[in-house]
Order: C-alpha cells, then sequence, then structure tokens
C-alpha cells in the first residue's frame, strides 16, 4: 500500500510512555501491570474522552492518541499528569502537530514520529512539546514553558525546537517573601560547606572547591534537585540545625562534611542526613593521595546517589563523573579564582582573573578556566560600564568562545561563555545558544538559568526570561547574590509591560543592594510608567551618584535589548525619569 491510499490529515499527537518500565516489570511485574491498568481506567481513557481525544493504541508502556486541535491536545496532557501524581508509575509525554497518514488501523509519519521522539526528552511526569505546538498555544493557555532550545531528532532533517511546560510540581515561581521553600516532588539535596580540618586558614578554598564539585557532579542528573553553591554557602563557618537548613532551602536531604589535606594526602568524611527527622542515613570517609582528589569526589557522589535512590542505574552515577583537568595545579588555580570571584568585589574580580589565567597557562585546555576567566572580564564591565575598553571585549570574546569550542559538554564552561558573548560582546542570541545547551546538560545549574533569563529578556522573550530567573531563585532561594535575579525580574516584568511587578521586583532588590545599577534602572522606568515621578527622578538621582556621567546614550551598553521596541520603550521611559541624554 503507498501512502496515496491513506488518509492523511493534520493532527496533533500525543505519545507517552512509563519511565522506568522495563526496571519495574523486573521487581514488581504483578504491581507494574495493576497501577499500569488503574492509571488507564481512572485516569488515561476518560481524560483523552473528555478532551475529544482518541487513542490510536496501547503499547505495552503507553499509548498513542490522537487531537483535532493543539490545544485541547496540551490540556489533556496537563490533566493526565495531574491526575496521575498519586499513580505510582511516572508517565512522560510529547506532542507535535503534524501530518499523519491513517491506514485504519494505526497513523505513521513525521508528526508521530517527532511526537516519540519529544516524549523521550520529558521528565518524568512532564509534558515536551514541539516548537509547533508551542506557536499555537502560548498565547492561548494560561501555562508556563521552558525552551529546550533546538535537538536533533532522527529521521527529521531539520532540528526541532522544543519546549516543556512547567508542571505544578516544578514549583517554578519565586518563593514569597517570608514563606520557607515548597520541597520538591523529587529527591532534593543541599551539600554544605564542608570543615576544613587541616589546621591552615589558606586551605579553605580547597575545602570549598571540593564541595563545588561534588554540588556539579549532584547537580547533572536531571531527576535530582540540588540546591545552588550560593545558598548553601550561607552556612559557612555556621552551627547549623540540619533541619532548619532542610526547611530554608526546601530540600530533603542535607549533606554535610569536611576535609583534611596534608602533604599530599587528603581525607574527606561525609555524611547524608534526612532533614525532616535528623536521621543520619549514610557516612563514610576516603583517604587518598591528593592526585586522586577526583577520584574522591566520584566515590562520595556514588555514595549519596546509593543513598537517595538504592535503585539508580548504573549508568547515572558514571555520567556523573567529571574531571574538569589533568592537571593539579591548574585546579589549585582554579580553585583560588573561585574563592576570590564569590566576594564579589572588584579586588577580588581581578584576583579570581589572575589565578584563572594561571590555570590556563598550566593546562590550555581547561574549559571552565577560560569560562570563568570570560565571566571576570564581564564582571569588570558590569561595574564599570562607562570606560568599555576595546581590547578587553575582544579578550572577553577570545575566551568566551575558547570556553564554548573546549566545553562542547560542560554546563558551567557554556554557561559563562554564554552571559560573556550576550553581555559583554553584545552577541545576545549566540549568547543565548550556548546558555540553552547548559539548560539541557544540567538543568539544575542555577547560573545557566539565571544567565539564560537575562538573555532571553534581551532577546524580547520576557515570559521565558521571568520563568528560567524564577527557577534560579528557586534553586538558589538564600543566595546573597538574590538581588541580581530580582533584578533581572524587575527588568523581564518592564520589558513585558508588567510595569507593577516591575517596580516591586526592584524595589525588593534595592533592599539587599541599594547601589544595583540594573535594579535602580528598572525602578526608574517602573515608576515613570506607574506615574510615580517623584520616585522616578529619585531613583535616576541615585544611579547617577553611584555611576557619575551615565547618560542615556549608554543605555545599549548595559541593556542590549535586541527588539526595537524594548530599547525604544527603556529610553522614553528613562528619559521621562530625568536621565541625561
Amino acid at each position: 500500500m503507498n501512502n496515496g491510499d491513506f488518509d492523511k490529515r493534520l493532527s496533533a499527537v500525543l505519545a507517552a510512555d512509563v519511565a522506568g518500565y522495563t526496571r519495574l516489570m523486573e521487581t514488581d511485574s504483578e504491581g507494574t501491570v495493576a497501577a499500569w491498568h488503574m492509571a488507564r481506567t481512572n485516569v488515561i481513557d476518560p481524560s483523552i474522552d473528555d478532551h475529544g481525544g482518541r487513542i490510536v493504541k496501547h503499547t505495552g508502556d503507553g499509548f498513542l492518541a490522537e487531537f483535532s486541535t493543539v490545544q485541547a491536545a496540551v490540556e489533556c496532557a496537563v490533566s493526565l499528569q495531574t491526575g496521575l501524581i498519586d499513580n505510582p508509575l511516572e508517565f512522560r509525554m510529547g506532542i507535535n502537530l503534524g501530518d499523519v497518514f491513517d491506514d485504519g488501523v494505526d497513523i505513521h509519519g513525521e508528526g508521530v514520529n517527532i511526537a516519540a521522539r519529544i516524549e523521550a526528552l520529558a521528565e518524568e511526569g512532564g509534558v515536551c512539546i514541539s516548537g509547533d505546538v508551542y506557536n499555537q498555544v502560548r498565547n492561548r493557555l494560561d501555562y508556563q514553558f521552558e525552551d529546550m532550545g533546538e535537538h536533533e531528532v532522527k529521521h527529521v532533517s531539520a532540528p526541532i525546537r522544543v519546549f516543556r511546560i512547567l508542571m505544578a510540581s516544578d514549583h517554578n515561581l519565586p518563593k514569597l517573601e517570608g514563606k520557607n521553600p515548597i520541597i520538591p516532588d523529587k529527591p532534593s539535596i543541599a551539600v554544605l560547606p564542608f570543615d576544613n580540618m587541616s589546621g591552615d586558614p589558606e586551605q579553605e578554598y580547597f575545602a570549598d572547591g571540593v564541595v563545588e564539585e561534588i554540588i556539579m557532579a549532584l547537580s547533572r542528573m536531571p531527576w535530582l534537585f540540588v540546591i545552588a553553591r550560593n545558598s548553601s554557602f550561607i552556612y559557612k563557618g555556621r552551627a547549623v540545625d540540619v533541619k532548619q537548613v532542610g526547611r530554608d532551602l526546601g530540600v530533603r536531604y542535607v549533606l554535610e562534611g569536611s576535609l583534611r589535606k596534608a602533604g599530599g594526602k587528603v581525607r574527606i568524611s561525609g555524611q547524608l542526613i534526612d532533614a525532616s527527622s535528623g536521621a543520619h542515613l549514610w557516612a563514610d570517609r576516603y583517604d587518598g593521595d591528593l592526585e586522586d582528589i577526583f577520584e574522591l569526589q566520584e566515590q562520595i557522589t556514588s555514595s549519596v546517589v546509593g543513598a537517595i535512590a538504592p535503585k539508580l542505574e548504573l549508568a547515572e552515577i558514571e555520567r556523573s563523573k567529571h574531571k574538569p583537568t589533568s592537571s593539579l595545579d591548574a585546579y589549585d588555580y582554579y580553585l583560588r579564582g573561585m574563592a576570590a570571584f564569590h566576594q564579589w568585589t572588584a579586588e577580588g574580580n581581578e584576583q579570581a582573573l589572575d589565578h584563572f589565567y594561571r590555570a590556563i597557562e598550566l593546562d590550555m585546555e581547561f574549559a571552565n578556566a577560560h569560562g570563568m576567566a570570560a565571566r571576570c572580564f564581564n564582571q569588570r564591565l558590569v561595574t564599570n560600564p562607562l570606560n568599555v575598553a576595546a581590547e578587553d571585549v575582544a579578550e572577553a570574546e577570545r575566551l568566551a568562545r575558547r570556553a564554548a569550542d573546549l566545553g562542547r559538554n560542560d554546563a558551567m564552561a557554556l554557561c559563562m561563555a554564554g552571559v560573556t558573548l550576550g553581555y559583554a560582546v553584545k552577541d545576545v542570541r549566540g549568547g543565548a545558544a550556548l546558555t540553552a545547551r547548559a539548560l539541557t546538560l544540567n538543568p539544575n545549574l542555577a547560573w545557566a538559568w539565571y544567565s539564560d533569563g537575562w538573555l532571553n529578556i534581551w532577546l524580547g522573550n520576557p515570559d521565558i526570561g521571568l520563568a528560567h530567573l524564577g527557577r534560579a531563585m528557586e534553586l538558589s532561594p538564600q543566595d546573597p547574590m538574590i538581588f541580581q535575579m530580582q533584578s533581572g525580574m524587575a527588568h523581564g516584568c518592564f520589558t513585558a509591560g508588567e510595569d507593577d511587578q516591575a517596580w516591586s521586583w526592584s524595589q525588593k532588590a534595592l533592599h539587599d543592594r541599594p547601589d544595583s545599577m540594573p535594579a535602580l534602572l528598572a525602578a526608574a522606568a517602573s515608576a515613570v510608567a506607574l506615574g510615580l515621578q517623584t520616585e522616578a527622578m529619585d531613583a535616576t538621582s541615585r544611579l547617577l551618584n553611584i555611576v557619575p556621567g551615565f547618560k542615556l546614550s549608554h543605555l545599549t551598553s548595559v541593556i542590549p535589548h535586541q527588539q526595537q521596541q524594548d530599547a525604544e520603550r527603556w529610553s522614553e521611559s528613562l528619559r521621562k525619569a530625568g536621565l541625561p541624554e
């Protein structure tokens, strides 16, 4: 039979399957079959019928459904995942709009193929949609979407843009003032700073660096929610109540430990604690030579993973292993650079840059060192926007592109390269491509969500930018630099025309950091839009005290909007707020 004998039509196709079905059948076949039958009978079949769809076929571990409208398919998928939340099985779902061929028994074609491929990209309990579906529903459905970038799809010549629907379980909204974060449905952990037992305060950077590597390794696992380094490090040097840490950060588990370094030997001790009960779930000690530091980090990571999810596949543990460099001396300078960079001062930034350059000298292929050096130049331009040297911009671009080339599969390197290209080099679209890739590699990296949020705002996608900044705040709810995320929220809201929210977020940022230039710009612009002229002039006056000589002509250097209407609205509002030409 050829295609001419088929019924061809444009359809919205929903593909779904059960995550880990084969493993579940091996461990409890009767229970799995019963749960699948319950899901079909109580949720799947009735919900698809209610939304005007039809089930084309059931597979052993999933189903394929067809809808006449995209909106019905998306609403049905969200309804299904909500209705299945108490079922022990976790489904992945993907939706595509495309041509299908119906042979009277089954449907075939690219529309079906792409739906199945997109479904494979979804998280357990999640829904992914193609770019064509997103374009149809983004202004008609009150959902938030996350841009996952372009993906190569088997048997399809052009890459497919994929979006993830942010479900209620994602808790993607910023936490409310005075409220503790909601503990996510999936396993969640905070890694606290390890105690430096070396007796040498100079070794603090080394202990901190080991913890950062463990955080990065754990955060590469998409099923695990990992609190960002900046939030967990607020507890450094403090006696803590683990239960309170769990409430403050919204996590189920806390990893704490100590490190002793002497000569060429290192000892790392760690213990995993249930934050709700305070019970110790696991503890161990690792002794080794200093050149084995990466293996020791991997051992801890694997042990923590094993304690949280005993049935974790070995492949997941293997993917967590990552050696940033083969040179221990380069790694040492990198850790010193990170410690200096996190001081968030001009002096610390310059010290960090020196350390990162030294690390690069020792290992010319150290992607993260290139990325952080680029980030230091970016930070220099942020703090001194009126004296931008052409050679600094050129060096920032060189380092960023080298980091992206060396670190194609390194989320941190791509993130630092992306934000530098977007801000310092003004290649916003190129930078966003890198941060989108970083998020695909590591969905728990708060810096990537933060950077991608700003870049999307500048690109003219404030809704995506706001969602991503919200995710960054969720991953790092106690971040000492939370004002930067709040400033981003203010910029995103003003760009989206949500002026009252822009003013509110700017005030939150200024409460923590009264000298934040981005927050003052957002405060002045949003105050004008709200008719608060006195407040607008006050914000402008404070801005000019911090950055004397700042003018409207400098605006594109600090807010690189790519959409003309966005740039014009900012310029007009700030002109009315008293910013000189």
